[in-house]
């Protein structure tokens, strides 16, 4: 797998005092001073822009932050004492790097301030009217804007409900296609009298030999058994995003490809393939199979068979084909049977 740099990107973390949203550089909060805590995780910005400027790429790349192991204070990984107590740093922890990060949810248009109500942009981190810490937790939605003296109102668009009324009419629409299928085809609607007026089948008897069969482009490899083979090879080259934490307020944006390769062979093998089918019919009960010969190297297929039976009933002609030889052979010519039938007019069952 290929891994390709594009750049840097600037991470953020939320206070957990104040829930402040702060740029990911950040050791203390911007809003109520809190130093970060040490369990507290980056998180990817909605906006992301690519670092430009070499002094931060190369601080972006120094690798992760320590965090100090008597005061916890955050230090960078270059640092070799805490810049707050002045410990000495072998002893702290490093973040956690190299995590793939998911991508962050889309900013809400409206966010409105817990603290006065005030309505501020979804990338807004503190509040216009207040400068209290927008809370990213609680996104509020948007309440109408109060339009200035003078200015004609702005009518504002009300979120989209779920509409109940039709999901409700798409599943009843679908229960109806349902019961529509059962009452037409498979329920019986309706039961008749029918006489046999006549019955017929048909009987077929194949007749194989081997012969060699070719396949063409088939995917995978041939089997073993194959001959005049020719394989080919297609690669195609996936590639991803993926955003990693550097585990000091920014992330690394890397291109991971991979080469995914597929084979598609042409060849040829000997099968049993049929070269003649002895077919036979009647109009009575007994059917009847073809015994062709055979010659060396061949052989007798699966034989197949098919009956019908035709009933003479109050609705005209109706025609019946029963499962197997067993079945057929009741249907004796002049014999009356019940019938049910669907909403169609077919035969859902027969019973004498």
């Amino acid at each position: 797998m290929q891994r390709r740099t594009k750049g840097v990107v600037q991470l953020e973390w939320v206070c957990p005092n104040c829930d402040g949203r702060n740029p990911g550089p950040v050791k203390t909060c911007e809003n109520c001073g809190a130093p970060q805590p040490e369990n507290v995780q980056f998180q990817r910005a909605v906006e992301e822009k690519l670092i430009t400027d070499d002094k931060v790429v190369q601080a972006a790349k120094a690798g992760a932050d320590i965090h100090c192991g008597f005061c916890g204070t955050r230090n960078p990984a270059t640092a070799l004492t805490c810049s707050q107590c002045g410990a000495d740093l072998k002893e702290g922890k490093s973040r956690q790097a190299g995590q793939v990060m998911q991508a962050a949810p889309s900013a809400p248009k409206v966010l409105i301030c817990s603290n006065c109500g005030s309505e501020n942009t979804g990338m807004a981190k503190k509040c216009v009217n207040c400068g209290a810490p927008i809370k990213v937790t609680q996104p509020a939605p948007a309440k109408p804007a109060q339009p200035q003296a003078g200015a004609m109102p702005v009518p504002q668009e009300k979120p989209k409900k779920f509409n109940w009324m039709i999901a409700a009419g798409i599943g009843a629409f679908l229960l109806l296609c349902c019961g529509a299928i059962l009452f037409l085809f498979v329920l019986p609607s309706r039961t008749v009298e029918g006489t046999v007026t006549s019955v017929y089948w048909k009987t077929s008897v194949p007749v194989q030999e081997v012969r060699a069969v070719d396949h063409n482009n088939e995917r995978g490899s041939p089997p073993s058994d194959a001959y005049n083979v020719s394989c080919r090879t297609e690669s195609q080259e996936i590639c991803e995003d993926k955003t990693i934490d550097r585990g000091n307020g920014y992330a690394e944006v890397v291109t991971e490809c991979r080469t995914e390769t597929e084979q598609y062979c042409s060849y040829t093998v000997d099968e049993w393939t049929t070269i003649q089918t002895y077919e036979l019919d009647g109009d009575d009960l007994y059917p009847v199979y073809a015994e062709p010969s055979v010659f060396s190297g061949q052989r007798i297929g699966d034989s197949t068979e098919s009956f019908q039976v035709t009933f003479s009933s109050s609705d005209g002609q109706i025609g019946y084909s029963p499962g197997s030889v067993t079945e057929f052979q009741q249907f004796q010519p002049g014999s009356t049977w019940t019938l049910r039938l669907n909403a169609v007019g077919g035969i859902v069952s027969v019973e004498r």
